[in-house]
């Protein structure tokens, strides 16, 4: 293991006040014992939006960030670590922001030619405009808040009563509901290092996409490794995840959603800027794949810290 004593003091920062809160102390836990079991000076630090916690509580000398949702991907926390001085793990304000907003991204993407289904979003709850939306695009549709993460408020509709139903109960959650065209075929995960991709994970599930409970509460989940992919294949779908990362301004780890359809073409969905590191998590199964014990991979996360001082 690397000398861990230039890291010098180090804030697991996890817990939020978003909906994923339950995930990210998961998470956090889990960075934190191996940061620990690594000999790296290292606590933990549960932040609810108390920017105190990190003026006048303990001292640190960089952060490992372990905060989902809102309020930790969307680019707050980096803005005010930036502000203070203080390194931090994975994207910057602008990577961060832009990558958690599921509609900005695509923009980018379709900007760049860079392949992700068809879309659109609403404001409000109006039924002329969703069935104008309808006749462009057609069903099956995904409805999604587009500042959430982890498949929270995610639905899969096929009829304009489910639609309606499901972007009431998603603009509950954001002011903005992306609609996009749902792509039937295999889904993958390609997670970055580094801007690097990792060993591609091929998933199988049995419900009707990789939701919230398939992601963490469910048994069932298959994770494909190796993906089922061709080497030229699998190559070709890591260039392309590179691409997408880069694209939105993300840096350091992170991990990028794709669909395949029947005809073998590579769809992007989302980019995650911090990813899960439970033990159902992908980032650590890739890292796996390539060698890299749970520990190796978290001191290459941190060494972005020391590259950027």
């Amino acid at each position: 293991m690397k000398n861990v004593k230039r890291f010098g003091r180090v804030a697991v920062i996890m817990g939020g006040c978003s909906a994923e809160r339950e995930v990210s102390l998961k998470s956090g836990q889990a960075v934190l014992d191996g940061l620990l079991r690594s000999g790296v000076d290292a606590f933990g630090i549960d932040f609810k939006d108390d920017i105190g916690l990190l003026t006048s509580g303990e001292h640190f000398d960089r952060a490992f960030l372990a905060l989902h949702g809102r309020g930790g991907e969307d680019g707050t926390i980096q803005g005010v670590l930036d502000t203070l001085n203080i390194p931090y793990t994975g994207s910057g304000v602008m990577g961060s922001a832009i990558a958690m907003d599921k509609m900005r991204t695509k923009y980018i993407w379709q900007g760049m030619n860079l392949p992700t289904p068809k879309f659109s979003y609403v404001e409000e709850l109006k039924v002329e405009l969703l069935t104008q939306l309808v006749s462009l695009m057609g069903f099956p549709l995904a409805v999604k808040p587009s500042r959430e993460g982890s498949s929270i408020g995610v639905f899969k509709v096929n009829s304009m009563t489910q639609l309606e139903a499901a972007v009431g109960s998603a603009l509950e959650m954001d002011e903005q509901v992306l609609l996009e065209q749902w792509v039937e075929g295999q889904e993958y995960t390609v997670s970055l290092l580094n801007g690097k991709s990792l060993p591609v994970i091929g998933l199988k599930t049995d419900h009707a996409f990789y939701d919230y409970e398939a992601k963490y509460e469910s048994g069932t989940t298959q994770y494909l490794m190796p993906s089922g992919l061709s080497d030229e294949e699998e190559t070709s779908l890591g260039n392309l995840a590179e691409q997408a990362f880069s694209a939105l301004g993300c840096s350091g780890w992170g991990r990028v959603d794709v669909m395949r359809d029947s005809r073998g073409r590579f769809w992007l969905l989302e980019v995650n800027t911090i990813p899960g590191m439970t033990s159902h998590s992908l980032v650590p199964m890739s890292a796996k794949a390539a060698g890299l014990s749970f520990e190796e991979l978290l001191i290459l996360i941190m060494e972005q810290t020391v590259l950027n001082d």
